[in-house]
């Protein structure tokens, strides 16, 4: 059933994008059970997670079975035994199961050990297998790679298909056209949703490429003005310096008269010798 459903999804999308754009697509399918089956790592790694397996469940059932004889010797010999002492018995199977329902999640859960191996195992060779479906995909020009024992299908996709931009433009100007008055507008509107991916692209690289050059010319107005602002700066301190230099010789020159001034002051007022 589900390989059919697989065959009828390549076959529609197959048939769907000759129709528009008049040529067929590159189509190919992967076997991920098969790949994993002859991976040497992978198998090695399988022999050893399934015997830990066998003894989880080998300890499992040694609990169980024990568990089942406390059930039976319990009711063999309860015409016996007292009310406390019966209640006492009901109260450690009561215990025993539930380390064995704990023990069953810790091992089989939704979060066990199982399905970590699992994903430990599994996973670097999925990584692989990634890599080299996107290696392969774009060196053979693939429009599509499936997996045919996975749910999720489609593990490769060519960029050109992706139609998410256009999808994203319909959503956000979706909320801005009741905003729209004239016919021009809407006409406007209409023609670029309608844009195939190749448009998109080639406009989006226009885009890019004007934005580089305005960030080009923005990044070296900036440089000039760093550079202007640096010149101003340098100028500025040569000119405080020289300031400076002038006004420490201005008070030299100062200092030097009023020394020169309070020398003859301390001359003239010292007494003169009659003699």
């Amino acid at each position: 059933m589900k390989h059919q459903i697989l065959f009828s999804l390549v076959f529609l999308v197959g048939f769907g994008w000759q129709i528009q754009a008049q040529k067929p697509n590159r189509i190919a399918y992967i076997d991920m059970e098969y790949i994993l089956a002859n991976v040497p790592d992978y198998k090695e790694a399988s022999v050893q997670l399934e015997s830990r397996i066998q003894q989880w469940k080998t300890e499992l059932e040694k609990d169980l079975k024990k568990v089942e004889e406390m059930k039976i010797a319990l009711e063999q010999e309860r015409a016996l035994l007292t009310k406390e002492l019966i209640e006492e018995r009901e109260a450690t199977l009561g215990f025993e199961e539930s380390k064995i329902a704990e023990y069953q999640q810790k091992r089989f859960g939704p979060n066990g050990d199982l399905i970590i191996q699992k994903k430990a195992l599994i996973q670097p060779i999925q990584d692989q297998v990634f890599n080299a479906l996107q290696e392969i995909g774009v060196q053979r020009n693939y429009d599509f790679i499936f997996d045919r024992t996975s749910n999720v299908g489609l593990v490769f996709s060519a960029e050109r298909h992706n139609i998410s931009d256009q999808v994203l433009r319909i959503i956000t100007r979706a909320a801005g056209r009741e905003q729209l008055s004239s016919k021009d507008e809407i006409a406007k509107m209409e023609v670029e949703e309608n844009r195939t991916v190749e448009e998109d692209a080639a406009i989006t690289e226009k885009k890019e490429a004007i934005e580089k050059v305005k960030t080009e010319r923005e990044a070296f107005i900036e440089e000039r003005q760093r550079e202007r602002d640096s010149l101003r700066a340098v100028k500025q301190k040569e000119f405080e310096e020289r300031r400076a230099k002038v006004l420490e010789e201005r008070q030299r020159k100062k200092d030097s008269i009023d020394n020169l001034r309070k020398k003859r002051i301390e001359e003239n007022n010292k007494p003169k010798n009659n003699n």
